[in-house]
């Protein structure tokens, strides 16, 4: 069995993200968390990259549970959903979500270390920007809302991408990086996070 320091996660800052010039901030904040950044490049992803980056991860059952959700949504506010069935709303918020991470520039990175998932998505913050926590990245650096989004159609804005589960992130690392752009390496600081007996500290 693994390591947990090894676990891994996939990050990826968002056209938003990048044209905000937050790209420094992002990465301080996990930074300074311990972890460790295994990969970082910036791409240009094509529509059919981010549509990959959506529907091989998920397959059928996500575009279904998406569909549904969006569904609710609708009825929520006493609309009728302009799509005749779940898969064909999942479909429309999975494209949504394509033209939106593949408007621009992004900057996708690996990051490693004791519950990385988790870790990540609790200093990213909630989907929603408006409603995530003080502190967060998302509830300090943007206010876009499901509200707003949906009046305009277009995908909530809210700066990054972070996967959902360890085996999400495997599969999600797999599309956006080749083997040979993750470096191993040592990181010091792993000598004080996960050394068991703090060995080579004093003189």
């Amino acid at each position: 069995m693994e390591h947990p320091s090894k676990e891994r996660t996939l990050v990826i800052i968002k056209p938003d993200g990048v044209q905000r010039s937050l790209i420094g901030e992002i990465v301080r904040r996990y930074e300074r968390t311990g972890l460790k950044l295994t990969g970082l490049k910036m791409v240009i992803p094509t529509e059919e990259l981010a549509t990959k980056h959506y529907y091989e991860v998920g397959g059928d059952a996500w575009i279904e549970e998406v569909g549904r959700k969006a569904r609710a949504s609708y009825e929520k506010k006493g609309l009728t959903s302009p799509y005749k069935t779940n898969s064909e709303n999942g479909w429309a918020v999975l494209k949504s979500n394509a033209k939106y991470l593949s408007s621009g520039p992004v900057v996708c990175m690996i990051w490693q270390g004791n519950q990385a998932v988790a870790l990540v998505r609790k200093i990213t913050g909630g989907t929603e920007p408006l409603t995530s926590d003080v502190g967060s990245i998302r509830g300090d650096f943007t206010l876009d809302s499901y509200s707003i989004a949906d009046t305009d159609q277009r995908s909530v804005r809210n700066l990054i991408h972070a996967s959902g589960a360890t085996d999400e992130a495997e599969k999600e690392i797999a599309i956006w990086f080749k083997k040979d752009e993750i470096s191993q390496y040592r990181l010091i600081a792993e000598s004080i996070l996960y050394d068991v007996n703090l060995d080579g500290i004093k003189e």
